[in-house]
């Protein structure tokens, strides 16, 4: 149950969502090579500015954005330091590549879309 776990936030395009779709919404797909680390972030606010602003002008992520939200077990977070990378908002977890299987097994039901952008006109 999602109000067991830690609530996170993952930012992601139109190709990573499908992945994830395919893995019925229970995991997030294997890193590409050059990405050394998973971000998931801590509130909705920093996943949806990201989303927005960058998501939607990626060629990569089909110019759209997607705010996606899962509980992880709070235990295994501890292993893991907060990293701010900006504002106050823009906090996040590192997760090594390596890692991400464990990880993943760590998620508590599914994954969840919140929010969608689409570039503005």
């Amino acid at each position: 149950m999602k109000s067991e776990g830690t609530m996170l936030y993952r930012p992601v395009g139109q190709k990573e969502l499908d992945l994830i779709a395919d893995a019925d919404f229970k995991e997030f797909p294997p890193r590409l090579e050059g990405q050394p680390i998973f971000y998931p972030v801590l509130n909705e606010e920093y996943a949806s500015f990201i989303a927005r602003e960058w998501n939607t002008k990626d060629e990569a992520s089909g110019y759209v954005g997607y705010v996606l939200c899962f509980a992880v077990q709070p235990e295994y977070l501890t292993g893991f330091e907060i990293q701010k990378v900006g504002s106050s908002t823009a906090l996040e977890y590192w997760i090594p590549a390596e890692r991400l299987e464990e990880f993943n097994s760590k998620i508590i039901g599914k994954i969840e879309i919140i929010s969608m952008y689409r570039p503005q006109s």
